[in-house]
């Protein structure tokens, strides 16, 4: 199967050399996998999640996209790339003040007239998407709430909403649900889920949880200091591999 995402030997120093968070971390996407990065805070999951669409400038190594090198893209031709390339945050990363409906017509603002986006005029079309994309996470009828107005759950879904508006060939979610109720989370991962197997988006996401990990991966990548520890598939985690990625803190991680 031809790869959609090839990561080679990806390295990022911060501050002067004094913090390497990515140490020559190579792998392959495949179109229509859900890969889950898993590890302690600070093993890299982020850092590797926003190097991935140049959030983050990447020390050294390549990241070919679609047979694109990110790496080496021009302004012009990374805001192309990041027209596919969709993402979730752990913090929603919504406008709060602002209506939902402006929330989730911004995974437009890659397409839309860049005037006519900055006095907040859309396309019929794209308003209609929108209240679709609203109607396929479930919460419709909060479109002309402001986001500051829903719950954590509802907030994130607009994310998703927001995400879906791309239709990206690729979705990155940086810890999507570590700030959500068990019930809820799986809620959120059910709606990335049926991206995943109704759109055909390949997804990326990072998680705190080995059982979400377990049930929605269809494969697992292990960071630790910066480095992969494990890869593979989620059944091939037993608690000794477990342990062995999260060390001291493994007790204080779900694994069931």
């Amino acid at each position: 199967m031809e790869p959609l995402l090839v990561v080679e030997h990806l390295t990022k120093i911060y501050q002067r050399g004094e913090i390497l968070a990515l140490d020559d971390v190579s792998f392959t996407v495949n179109r229509g996998e859900f890969l889950v990065l898993i590890g302690l805070s600070g093993s890299g999951k982020s850092t590797l999640l926003r190097c991935i669409n140049r959030l983050i400038e990447p020390t050294s190594g390549r990241i070919i996209f679609d047979g694109i090198d990110v790496t080496k893209a021009s302004p012009r031709e990374l805001r192309l790339i990041r027209r596919r390339m969709a993402m979730i945050f752990q913090n929603f990363n919504l406008v709060r003040r602002s209506l939902v409906m402006t929330n989730v017509l911004a995974g437009r603002l890659g397409y839309a007239n860049p005037w006519l986006s900055a006095l907040q005029k859309f396309p019929r079309s794209d308003i209609e998407m929108a209240m679709a994309n609203l109607k396929r996470v479930g919460i419709p009828e909060q479109a002309y709430k402001r986001a500051d107005e829903l719950s954590g759950g509802q907030q994130q879904r607009v994310g998703i909403a927001r995400a879906l508006m791309q239709k990206p060939d690729l979705l990155m979610a940086d810890e999507p649900v570590s700030a959500l109720d068990p019930a809820t989370s799986n809620s959120v991962m059910q709606y990335i889920e049926l991206m995943n197997k109704e759109d055909g988006v390949t997804v990326i996401t990072s998680l705190h949880f080995l059982s979400l990990a377990r049930r929605y991966g269809t494969r697992i990548l292990a960071l630790k200091d910066g480095k992969i520890v494990f890869e593979g598939l989620p059944a091939e985690i037993d608690e000794a591999k477990f342990k062995e990625i999260y060390g001291e803190e493994a007790e204080e991680v779900e694994i069931r």
